[in-house]
């Protein structure tokens, strides 16, 4: 890639240039004749923690610090550096270490994700139920579809990983598979109408991760729920 190399080779000559990291459909072999080449120039210091340097229809380059990359409060900009690549590091490999960091998340920053996103997906399907019982059932389907992204991070979650953006779902299960039936359960051709109809599964698998007292609080709404569910 012509575009890339001459990232290299800029930021390669610029001292304060501490590593390069290649991101997006090219690290992960998905590239399209329509990517562009997502690449993250890691430097010493700058006025900000993050900006944009380039943004165009071939390169989508973002400039962040050292202290930035370590900085993993972001979390909707974590799953970005799942299968990246390492194209420069001159800090002995401490790039390279702050990438998987971002991209793997703790036991106990996964258990704290599960729990929230957890209850915010019994929420949208509370509400999903709701509106079926009143006789809304345009409004409970789009209830269901919004259940749909907290049903993925809280399955992710549970399982300690990162959700996937939507673009990398079917290469994150090709790659990295979710143990028993999940894969099969995730899988994009059966996700869109699945947010209601792996509730019971989801709510088994919380109970096994020690989270039951986030369905327990939610009284009998849970057992509302499993009844639409079945």
């Amino acid at each position: 890639m012509a575009v890339l190399d001459t990232v290299l080779a800029r930021a390669s000559a610029d001292p304060a240039v501490r590593g390069v990291i290649l991101t997006g459909s090219h690290a992960r072999g998905l590239a399209t004749a329509h990517s562009d080449v997502d690449v993250t120039i890691v430097v010493a210091g700058q006025e900000v923690s993050w900006r944009h340097r380039v943004r165009t229809s071939e390169l989508d380059e973002s400039v962040c610090t050292v202290d930035a990359l370590a900085d993993t409060s972001v979390h909707w900009r974590r799953y970005g550096f799942r299968g990246a690549r390492v194209l420069l590091d001159r800090l002995d490999g401490e790039i390279a270490a702050l990438v998987d960091r971002q991209a793997t998340p703790t036991a106990e920053e996964s258990a704290e994700a599960a729990r929230s996103m957890l209850d915010a997906y019994v929420n949208q399907l509370y509400r999903a139920v709701k509106n079926a019982r009143d006789g809304s059932p345009e409004l409970a389907r789009l209830d269901e579809i919004e259940a749909l992204p907290w049903l993925l991070e809280t399955v992710f979650a549970l399982h300690g990983r990162l959700r996937p953006y939507n673009r990398y779902l079917p290469w994150e299960l090709a790659n990295h598979p979710l143990p028993g039936e999940w894969n099969a359960a995730l899988a994009p051709a059966r996700l869109p109408t699945s947010a209601l109809t792996l509730f019971p599964a989801v709510t088994e698998l919380a109970r096994q991760r020690g989270h039951g007292d986030v369905l327990s609080a939610w009284g009998s709404d849970v057992d509302l729920i499993l009844a639409a569910a079945s």
